[in-house]
C-alpha cells in the first residue's frame, strides 16, 4: 500500500518545530499531523503552544504522555537540578539533555507514522546553534533511518519512512529567517528551558532564540504576547 501524503511533525511548540510544521505543511495539500510529547518537563507552556500552533494548521495533535520525571537526570524533568543559564554552561553535554527523549520521540514518530500509513517524519533537530545534545546529530538521525529500513515493515518492504530534518545545517538565524518566509507562527512559539509565565532571559533555549532574531534583524513576535 503507497503512503499517502500526510506528513508528521514531531512539534513540541518551539522556534525549530513549528518552522517544520510550516515547511511540512508546504510540502502536503493535507494537514500534517503533529506529534507533541508530554514527558513531564518543567516548561509545561510548550504544551499550551503546541496546541496553539496545531490549531494554527487546523492539524489533528496527538499528544503522547510520559513519565521520564520517573528515572531524572535532567534539568528539564528533575526538579532537584537547576537549569543553568547559558553564562555559566560548561563544556560537554549540558545538564538539560534528557536521557534518550529524540530516541524515544521519533520511535514513537515511527510507528505512528507506520499505523497511519503517512509520507514521512519531520523533526527539528539542529547541528549548528544547539545546545550540545548527541540525539540533535546527522549521526543520530542516519542511524534512525537505518531503524526505518531495517526494523519495520514498510522499511522491509522498501518503502521506508522518511525522517525529514530540514534545519538540521542551518543557524539560528537562517532559521527564523526561514519562518518567517513561509509564514509560520513564530509568535505562539515557547523556547525557555524554565518555563513561567514569560522566558526567563537567560537559559541557553533563551539565548540561542534571542541571538537567532538578532542575526535576522528581526524582534522576536512572542515576547510581545
Amino acid at each position: 500500500m503507497t503512503a499517502d501524503g500526510r506528513q508528521l511533525v514531531v512539534l513540541s511548540g518551539g522556534l525549530d518545530s513549528t518552522v517544520c510544521m510550516a515547511l511540512a505543511h508546504a510540502e502536503s495539500d493535507v494537514a500534517p499531523l503533529a506529534l507533541t510529547f508530554d514527558y513531564g518537563q518543567r516548561h509545561r507552556t510548550e504544551l499550551e503552544r503546541a496546541a496553539g500552533v496545531a490549531g494554527f494548521y487546523r492539524s489533528e495533535h496527538l499528544v503522547v504522555h510520559l513519565d521520564t520525571s520517573a528515572w531524572g537526570g535532567s534539568a528539564l524533568t528533575d526538579d532537584s537540578l537547576e537549569v543553568p543559564d547559558a553564562a555559566d554552561s560548561t563544556d560537554g553535554i549540558p545538564v538539560t539533555y534528557v536521557p534518550a527523549r529524540n530516541s524515544i520521540f521519533l520511535a514513537v514518530a515511527l510507528g505512528v507514522a507506520e499505523a497511519r500509513n503517512l509520507g514521512g517524519v519531520w523533526i527539528g533537530v539542529n547541528a549548528i546553534d544547539y545546545s550540545g545534545y548527541p540525539d540533535c546529530r546527522p549521526a543520530f538521525i542516519d542511524a534512525f533511518r537505518q531503524v526505518a529500513a531495517t526494523g519495520q515493515k514498510r522499511g522491509v518492504d522498501g518503502d521506508p519512512i522518511a525522517i525529514n530534518t530540514p534545519l538540521i545545517d542551518l543557524t539560528k538565524g537562517d532559521i527564523v529567517r526561514l519562518g518567517l518566509s513561509v509564514g509560520a507562527p513564530l509568535d505562539l512559539t515557547w523556547s525557555c528551558y524554565r518555563g513561567g509565565a514569560h522566558p526567563c532571559g537567560t537559559c541557553d533555549a533563551c539565548v540561542l532564540r534571542s541571538r537567532g532574531f538578532a542575526e535576522a534583524g528581526q524582534p522576536d513576535p512572542a515576547l510581545d504576547r
